[in-house]
């Protein structure tokens, strides 16, 4: 155990969990070491749960693979630290049964997760384990919200010293659901771009207040560009998704959304064998053409 960092990597591992809720041994290697053997991920994480701070499940289905989750002892310890202060946390699994029914989804969030990270430490840009945050909480008015599977951070350039900063929300759809429900999801996206929240009965605005804004400026200085990366089904399950996004986006009250948010698609398969940098990703309404993810349709 004497080559385990128990300062930072050990720290690093407990917080990257926390907040992807599951991993397994290899993605957590590829998120927090991939310079060094898996073996020392190995033992970090065999440490970390004989401290009560995670436990793990074995997965039948994958060829007896492991996947880790954070314990609620652990998930309390990690939300107290600086970088994951303030954050809405999502909701832990409380025991192995539920870990195991919700694995399939969030392993495959994780694997998304990986290949932007990935691609940006290959091609210079800054995507750290941390840039990506699932299941942000955005209220849409009435009780409802919009909860995007992930809220990408990614910084442009920074070897060259640029560090534009590009933001996305990320759906990941695994075929689980119809393409209406899939397509559904825009029509929240769009309604979450116009939502001004109402001022509270009694509360006047002052003139140097100034008008109310949406929702999403008090935290975006621009609305995060939406990807759906598509998973689960073979290429022509992926085009009748494609169908429904696009049928959704053409029928749409709201065309300003459409015409300025940069909404794209691609495979995940895709990300996984060429990168998401890649021209691998088909703009909702211009499917017949494939773009890099920082495509706008401004360009």
């Amino acid at each position: 155990m004497t080559d385990v960092d128990t300062g930072g990597g050990d720290r690093l591992a407990l917080a990257v969990l926390t907040q992807y809720r599951m991993t397994t041994t290899e993605q957590m290697h590829r998120l927090i070491a991939p310079g060094v053997r898996i073996e020392q991920t190995r033992r970090r994480m065999a440490k970390l749960r004989s401290e009560g701070l995670v436990d793990r499940i074995t997965l039948p289905q994958a060829g007896r693979l492991r996947a880790w989750f954070p314990t609620s002892y652990g998930a309390q310890i990690a939300a107290e630290w600086p970088e994951l202060r303030g954050r809405r946390l999502p909701r832990m699994v409380s025991d192995p049964t539920a870990a195991r029914l919700r694995s399939g989804h969030t392993l495959t969030v994780t694997e998304t997760a990986l290949t932007f990270i990935e691609d940006a430490r290959r091609i210079g840009d800054l995507c750290r384990p941390l840039d990506w945050i699932p299941e942000v909480y955005h209220p849409l008015g009435g009780g409802e919200a919009v909860i995007p599977d992930a809220l990408m951070y990614y910084a442009r350039g920074t070897t060259a010293g640029d560090g534009t900063m590009l933001r996305a929300f990320v759906e990941v759809d695994r075929a689980t659901m119809g393409p209406e429900r899939l397509g559904a999801k825009l029509g929240a996206y769009s309604r979450l771009h116009s939502y001004t929240p109402t001022p509270f009965a009694g509360h006047r605005r002052t003139a140097t207040q100034g008008p109310v804004q949406e929702e999403w400026r008090r935290h975006y200085p621009l609305f995060p560009r939406l990807l759906f990366v598509l998973d689960g089904t073979g290429p022509t399950g992926i085009k009748t998704r494609l169908d429904a996004l696009q049928g959704a986006a053409k029928a749409s009250e709201q065309p300003l959304f459409f015409h300025t948010v940069p909404i794209l698609t691609a495979a995940l398969a895709d990300l996984r064998n060429s990168g998401p940098s890649a021209p691998v990703w088909h703009p909702v309404l211009g499917p017949d053409c494939a773009v890099p993810w920082t495509w706008s349709p401004r360009q």
